[in-house]
């Protein structure tokens, strides 16, 4: 079989925190064939997650030859990259791995965060790079690693990410595109150079780090990049982007005020802009989405994870249940909160089960029911579960109109969306209609519509966001948002007042019996 020049189409591979997704995609965005592969997350220490770097590498190898598995062999014009921001990978000479992938969700340079934060360098900073002081950040990790594990890094030569490692062992090209190289916390946004005074911090020298390239910058698949993918030898791969970035394309949001929202295990909401933005409290990132475009937002660390905590601590009958039927286990765990008021008689839950990021970029927070009196009952609680999920991702939009990132228009994607329940409590909290892409895919299909500007395929990335169909649109209750508009303001005030509380807990706990890890199933 041969592909005509109108049915080229361009694999969009989106490399995750547990799996890898190829898309082969075409000029209309349709998606016309898929693959994935997933590799485990390592907790080898408490609040520490890491990766094998090879097996991250064979699982992008594994979804590339099944997404292009029976396609027509001229069909592939190009490749172009996602990835999940934030990770660190120590490389030796010959570009080999000497350090486990360290990830955004590794905890253990979160005292590191905590000092920097305190000082005037953090917030100045973040303020040039755009990247959040916090423990997922390279510009934390890097200092961390080699104060506490100098023998383990003595042989590292160059500091990258993930996808800078798989981009080399598929070109044999070493580069930081600008967008992963805006969540490093060591790249000016102003200048797309490293920054001198981030590097001091960090303890490298720019020699020790990939040279930064615009996202939409072109490789080519080397011989033995294209023997291990079955691919044509010089075949164009364009670096892409992050995975948020990207996330915002897949749902087109990419015009100034277009925003993306999504609920998974975790959340976000990442807002477009022409300029870069960072609010005066520091409660928001800025990555570069593609030239002059950036994406304003923050991620939360509590999203479905809240839900899956929910069904093991609060209503495991109810999980057991559902899974004997065969059953969704959170279809009935929403359906229990189901029976609980809007509002959940006045309980506000602050869903910090896992620390937070946006808007509080801190380790501190823990889990709090506020409000608890004895006729509440356990639909309240599941209810004020969901609802205080909703209220973070509020606290991250009022947080990007504080920056000046105005939002017009909201966008949503992400597993919570099959859910009526937690689609009317989402726009009730932001007070403001959404609306839902008819396709799942994302930052797959983002990196795989950069790809297809980047090659001529599609005009821009205006008239590819165009091709992104929403779905259908979520109004906002008025009534249900009167009823939760107050309970946003009380969980802004609330996490400030228990700020100092949450720091001599953390203290206590440590002198108090361990729980044991096995009873700690959705940490």
């Amino acid at each position: 079989m041969s592909a005509t020049e109108g049915t080229r189409a361009v694999l969009g591979i989106d490399i995750g925190t547990t799996s890898t997704k190829a898309v082969l995609v075409g000029a209309d965005a349709v998606v016309r064939a898929s693959g994935q592969a997933g590799y485990p997350l390592d907790a080898p220490r408490p609040g520490w997650a890491e990766q094998d770097p090879r097996a991250v590498l064979d699982a992008v190898v594994e979804a590339v030859r099944e997404a292009v598995a029976d396609r027509p062999a001229d069909e592939v014009a190009g490749l172009a990259l996602s990835s999940a921001m934030h990770s660190l990978l120590g490389l030796d000479g010959a570009g080999e791995p000497v350090t486990p992938v360290i990830t955004w969700a590794d905890g253990r340079a979160s005292e590191q965060a905590d000092r920097l934060r305190a000082d005037p360098l953090g917030p100045a900073l973040h303020r040039r790079t755009g990247t959040p002081v916090h423990p997922m950040s390279p510009l934390v990790k890097l200092p961390w690693l080699l104060q506490h594990d100098p023998a383990g890094v003595a042989g590292v030569r160059c500091w990258a990410g993930i996808k800078e490692y798989v981009l080399a062992q598929l070109t044999g090209d070493l580069v930081v595109d600008h967008g992963i190289a805006s969540a490093t916390g060591l790249f000016s946004l102003a200048d797309r150079t490293w920054d001198d005074e981030a590097l001091a911090y960090a303890g490298v020298r720019a020699d020790q780090l990939p040279p930064p390239v615009p996202t939409r910058h072109t490789l080519r698949l080397s011989r033995a990049g294209a023997e291990t993918l079955g691919l044509p030898e010089g075949l164009p791969v364009v670096v892409g982007s992050g995975d948020g970035p990207l996330a915002n394309l897949g749902v087109g949001a990419v015009r100034p005020g277009s925003a993306a929202c999504s609920i998974g295990t975790s959340g976000a909401v990442r807002v477009a802009t022409d300029a870069p933005h960072v609010d005066p409290r520091g409660r928001v990132f800025c990555y570069v989405l593609d030239g002059d475009r950036y994406v304003v937002g923050g991620a939360v660390n509590n999203g479905g994870n809240v839900l899956d905590w929910v069904g093991e601590a609060l209503a495991p009958e109810v999980a057991e249940q559902a899974t004997v039927g065969g059953h969704s286990v959170p279809e009935a765990l929403v359906s229990l909160a189901e029976e609980a008021p809007p509002g959940s008689g006045g309980l506000l839950f602050l869903p910090y089960l896992h620390g937070e990021r946006a808007p509080l970029w801190s380790s501190l927070p823990q889990g709090v029911y506020l409000g608890l009196r004895r006729e509440h009952r356990r639909e309240h609680l599941v209810r004020a579960a969901l609802e205080g999920v909703c209220l973070q991702l509020a606290l991250v939009v009022a947080s990007l109109e504080e920056a000046g990132a105005r939002v017009l228009e909201i966008r949503a994607t992400g597993g919570f969306s099959r859910s009526p329940l937690w689609r009317q409590i989402l726009a009730g909290a932001l007070g403001r209609p959404i609306g839902f892409a008819a396709t799942p895919e994302g930052s797959s299909l983002g990196a795989a519509l950069l790809g297809l500007t980047t090659l001529d395929l599609l005009e821009d990335l205006d008239r590819a966001a165009d091709l992104v169909a929403v779905e259908d649109v979520e109004e906002p209750d008025p009534g249900l948002t009167a009823c939760l508009a107050p309970l946003v303001a009380l969980a802004d005030r609330a996490v400030d007042a228990l700020l100092p509380t949450f720091a001599d807990l953390r203290d206590a706990q440590a002198a108090l019996p361990a729980t044991d890890p096995a009873d700690a199933r959705s940490a």
